[in-house]
Parts: C-alpha cells; sequence; structure tokens
C-alpha cells in the first residue's frame, strides 16, 4: 500500500472517487498526499473550499483520518514483518507473544484505536423510505382535511350582498386584474414541476422529500384552524361562489372530490367554493417551493435561484392584483411558512436541539415528537449531493453512480 506521504495529486483525485466524494475533485485537483494530511477545518471556512461541502468537510477529515491510521497500522504490519517494531525506543521494552509490551515507560496491555468506517459516515443519512410514506400520507390526510374545512366554511360564507369585502389597502392602490390568478397559478406548477425534477435527481431524496410532506402537510393543518376559526367575506365583488348546500353532504362529497381531482386550482375549474381566504394555500406553495429549491441546489446555480424567485415573488404578487385573497392572507402565509422552515431545518441541522430538554425551548412544540421520530437518525447537514434516480441506474449503460459537485450557502 503506498504511503499518503508519497501520494501525487492524480492519487488524491482517485481516493476522492473511490471514497465517493468525487465533488471535491475539482477543488482538491492540485493537493498532493502531504496536503491532504495537512487538511484541517478552518481550510474549509475559507471560500475555495466551503463552496464545495455542506458539513464543513467533516466527512471528508474523517475518512483522512481513517487513512492516516490505515497507513500508520500498514507501517507497523511492515516492520514487524521485516524484524523491527516500530516506534519503541530501542532498549526499552520488547513485545511479548501476548501482543503487549513491557519495559521501561511502557504498561503490559492491548491498545485499541478506533477508526472511523465508511459504514459509520454512510450510515449519517440513511434512507428510511418507510417514515418518507408516513410523511406522504400525513400530507394526504391535511391536504384532505383542508378541503372538507373549505365545503364547511363555503356554506357560512355571508354572501357579498350583505357583508361587502373588506378594506384593503392593496385593493385601494392597484385595480383588480382578471387574468392575474391564471399567472399566479402557472407560476405554482412550474415551481412544483421544478421542485419535483431536482427532487428526483436528489441522492438523499427520501430524506428530503419527508422534510417537504412533513412541513407542507403542517402548514396545511394550520391553515384548516385559521380558515375554520375566522370565515372573512369575499374579498370582491367579482366573485361567483357555488350555490350552498344546506346540508346535503352527498352533493357536498362529490364536490369535495372534484376539488381534490383539480388539484385546487381556479384554471382547472375544480375550485368554486369560497371563504378559504385566512390564510392564502396559493402563497404557502409559491413559497416553499422556492424555499425548498435554493436550500437544496448548489449556490453556483444563482440564476436558476433568481428564476425561480422570480416566479414566486410574480405568483404572490399576481394574488393580491387579482383581488383573490386580502393582504393579510398573503402576509399571514409568507410568516407560517418561512418560519416552519426555517425553524424546522435550524433543528434538523443542530444535533443538540433533536434532544428534549429544559434547555430547548423547540422541544415544548406539538410536532416535536413527529420531527425527532423522522430526523432521530440523520445526522448533520444533508449534503446538496445528486445522482441517478433509482430507475434509471438500473439501465446496462449506467453501471456507476454519478454525482454531481456540492455546495453550500
Amino acid at each position: 500500500m503506498k504511503r499518503v506521504e508519497n501520494w501525487s495529486p492524480k492519487d488524491v483525485s482517485d481516493w476522492l472517487n473511490k471514497e465517493g466524494m468525487p465533488e471535491y475533485t475539482e477543488a482538491l485537483q492540485n493537493l498532493d498526499g502531504p496536503a491532504l494530511l495537512r487538511l484541517s477545518k478552518v481550510d474549509f471556512q475559507m471560500q475555495s473550499l466551503s463552496l464545495w461541502s455542506s458539513d464543513g468537510g467533516e466527512q471528508l477529515l474523517q475518512r483522512r483520518d481513517a487513512l492516516r491510521i490505515a497507513n500508520q497500522i500498514e507501517a507497523q504490519k511492515n516492520g514487524h514483518a521485516n524484524g523491527h517494531v516500530v516506534g519503541i525506543p530501542n532498549g526499552t521494552s520488547k513485545p511479548q507473544r501476548n501482543g503487549t509490551l513491557e519495559g521501561k515507560g511502557f504498561k503490559g496491555e492491548m491498545i485499541r484505536i478506533s477508526m472511523p468506517t465508511m459504514e459509520t459516515t454512510r450510515c449519517s443519512f440513511p434512507t428510511e423510505w418507510g417514515k418518507t410514506g408516513i410523511a406522504f400520507s400525513y400530507a394526504i390526510v391535511c391536504f384532505v382535511t383542508t378541503t372538507v374545512v373549505i365545503s364547511v366554511v363555503h356554506e357560512r360564507v355571508p354572501s357579498k350582498e350583505h357583508t361587502p369585502p373588506l378594506p384593503d389597502k392593496f385593493f385601494d392602490l392597484f385595480d383588480r386584474v382578471e387574468w392575474a390568478f391564471s399567472i399566479c397559478e402557472i407560476n405554482g406548477m412550474l415551481l412544483v414541476g421544478l421542485w419535483l425534477i431536482q427532487w428526483l435527481l436528489l441522492k438523499h431524496r427520501s430524506i428530503i422529500g419527508r422534510r417537504f410532506f412533513f412541513i407542507v402537510g403542517t402548514l396545511y393543518l394550520y391553515r384548516c384552524i385559521t380558515m375554520y376559526i375566522t370565515t372573512l367575506p369575499v374579498p370582491g365583488m367579482h366573485f361567483k361562489c357555488s350555490p350552498k348546500l344546506l346540508g346535503n353532504w352527498e352533493a357536498q362529497m362529490r364536490r369535495i372530490m372534484k376539488m381534490i381531482a383539480g388539484g385546487g386550482l381556479s384554471i382547472t375549474g375544480s375550485h368554486t367554493m369560497c371563504g378559504d381566504y385566512l390564510y392564502s394555500g396559493h402563497t404557502v406553495m409559491l413559497t416553499l417551493t422556492f424555499l425548498f429549491i435554493k436550500e437544496y441546489s448548489p449556490k453556483r446555480f444563482w440564476w436558476y435561484h433568481w428564476l425561480c424567485w422570480t416566479l414566486s415573488a410574480v405568483g404572490i404578487f399576481c394574488i393580491l392584483l387579482a383581488h383573490d385573497h386580502y393582504t393579510v392572507d398573503v402576509v399571514v402565509a409568507y410568516f407560517i411558512t418561512t418560519r416552519l422552515f426555517w425553524w424546522y431545518h435550524t433543528m434538523a441541522n443542530q444535533q443538540s436541539l433533536k434532544e428534549s430538554s429544559q434547555s430547548n425551548p423547540f422541544s415544548r412544540v406539538w410536532w416535536y415528537r413527529l420531527f425527532q421520530f423522522f430526523e432521530e437518525n440523520v445526522h448533520g447537514t444533508v449534503p446538496r449531493s445528486y445522482q441517478l434516480p433509482f430507475s434509471w441506474r438500473t439501465l446496462h449503460w449506467n453501471r456507476s453512480v454519478m454525482y454531481s459537485r456540492l455546495d453550500i450557502q
């Protein structure tokens, strides 16, 4: 085994590829063996390396340390094979049959060296598709519950003739544009489509998927509560709400199924009910998809981030321009969505926040136990690494998994 001290830059690149970390090969293309051994966490805080790592170089440094120890053990084995005992001063000790050392300054006991292995680092981000399925089921239940609550709230929305729209400063400044809400929904579908494609290409899609399902499900569960406890009048006289069914549950179920089948979108003709104003579900999806797209894509794709931000911002503006939601609906939706996203990821990225204690206020939120269940086996920040979808890897021409480079904000 060639000693690391004698490695060339090509040897380092080969080792990175062998260890499943090809994302570092470009950044470390001029690094030889001695320089690899000198790498430290401080180096990964510099801009030249921080852009390629999502864990501060922890994974690479662990495997480098394992490599260093393996080289030392190999060197000791070679020393014994040549009739020498490596690292033992002459005349101070002698090896015994049981493998211990005796003599001046040495105790007769074995020393166990703990080595980090690839299995240890790989299990930091287990797939656990079962948990992802539970999160998906949770999101579906919350979506269906939201649709049922919308149907219930629709029955008690006051007519616009008896209760006119509430005053809104945005409506005073901008006249209604009829086609604006269609632009909002088109932008939303584009963002969802982009996020779906990006999610399919992520290496750790199971972990990221259950985060998305849990957060979006919780946001819609909150929405059920807010629109049920406070029913606002329609935001404009242009609304054409479906007639009230007055307890006809069979007709209501058909209306609910129609809304679910159409994705709750107005452009599909499935959303004809009124009352789901506080807060805006369209704003939730426009904001949340952008946050996930930006969080789990490389920083060097700044043009992609700006495109998605523009789609999100224009979509939210069009909601207000169409006068289909009060401004407070949009503001509350944006606030709740961003805070839940940031809180969840802060907790997920800090191991100390995954433990219940008096010093951890996050452990008092109602969904904390569910969060612990989803994140208990995830250690560290999930890398932004990519690979071809699982179904593609079964093709004969794709015998090896190729990964793209990592990035971090």
